[in-house]
């Protein structure tokens, strides 16, 4: 199994290289960078550096993930036309990841080991005063998502969920809005520096590959839950 990942929701840019023989452990080579403004110029041209890195040409690739928001609606566009692109041109399946469920991951796989926590808090700033959340329950190694992926106003966090605090770790960029919510520091840690990586996003996009949850390159779309929360309104 070869799953080629890329994320480019937030002002990092990532791409990355899971490799899985058999029965042996899977091997995730990857590249970050920090790219404000900079993914158009980065994206793909670190694409092209990791398979020539891993020495994996393209048609040797099985499906492409991406992470699919929410997010930056123009990081997010750039991810969904390289991936595109590639999977259109090689004819591969794709596979897409939550950017909220990859931040969580992110985190497990580079700060979380052996910390004790029932739950995770993803959150991403999404500006005008609102932030994106999820909250996830490690069951094992796994994360399950409690609910459903939200965009609300900060004094909204966790809003209908019963869930003591002191057992929640926080992660992400909806920590700098600490100063209009004074709940912050009632939770158990917070992270506020963790970002989405493709690492993650291939780690979480193998369980889907064996699983069957593989799509052809028409049906990636991107969710950007600010339209679906305008939709609702509209409807309502």
């Amino acid at each position: 199994m070869k799953i080629l990942a890329l994320d480019s929701s937030t002002h990092a840019c990532s791409v990355a290289l899971l490799d899985k023989q058999s029965n042996a452990e899977a091997v995730i080579q990857h590249h970050f960078e920090l790219a404000a403004r900079q993914h158009t110029q980065r994206l793909l041209p670190m694409v092209d550096q990791l398979l020539v890195d891993c020495g994996v040409s393209l048609s040797q690739i099985d499906a492409i993930a991406f992470g699919r928001g929410p997010g930056s609606f123009t990081g997010l566009r750039i991810c969904l036309g390289a991936v595109q692109g590639l999977a259109y041109g090689a004819d591969i399946p794709v596979i897409a990841i939550s950017t909220l469920a990859a931040q969580a991951q992110a985190w497990l796989m580079t700060e979380g080991q052996g910390v004790k926590s029932d739950f995770l808090l993803s959150t991403l700033d999404a500006r005008m005063s609102e932030v994106y959340w999820a909250l996830y329950q490690l069951e094992g190694h796994q994360l399950v998502c409690v609910g459903d992926e939200r965009l609300t106003a900060p004094e909204q966090l966790l809003a209908g969920h019963h869930v003591d605090r002191q057992n929640i770790i926080g992660l992400g960029s909806g920590y700098q809005y600490a100063v209009q919510v004074n709940q912050f520091e009632h939770y158990q840690q917070w992270h506020a520096d963790i970002l989405p990586t493709a690492s993650a996003v291939a780690e979480l996009a193998q369980y889907d590959f064996e699983r069957g949850l593989l799509y052809p390159a028409e049906q990636a779309l991107p969710v950007y839950l600010r339209d679906e929360v305008a939709w609702q309104k509209q409807s309502v």
